[in-house]
């Protein structure tokens, strides 16, 4: 199991009104295809997630946004760049757009 690995992510946020935050300090846990972590989200609050990895895809649950206290979560990573759906509390949709050192 690899823990604690120390991340930042850079943000865009694509076809949203709100003003978000777009730097995410990110802890992660990772065991096989299993990951759990803790991040600074783009509504500047505290979320944990967990999920699952495969071929590129992260899926799981997350916490600590207004939209809904536990939201479905899917990312698309290469390399170090992602990409991952959003909405606003509104029912406005959108993307963030990222690089994730």
């Amino acid at each position: 199991m690899s823990c604690l690995s120390l991340l930042l992510a850079v943000s865009m946020h694509v076809g949203l009104e709100g003003n978000y935050n777009s730097f995410h300090p990110h802890a992660r846990c990772q065991q096989d295809s299993l990951i759990s972590g803790v991040f600074y989200n783009s509504e500047e609050r505290v979320s944990t997630y967990v999920g699952m990895q495969h071929e590129g895809f992260e899926i799981g649950l997350v916490t600590g946004y207004t939209y809904a206290d536990i939201v479905p979560m899917i990312r698309y990573k290469k390399n170090n760049w992602f990409i991952t759906p959003a909405i606003e509390k509104g029912g406005n949709k959108g993307l963030v757009i990222g690089l994730e050192f």
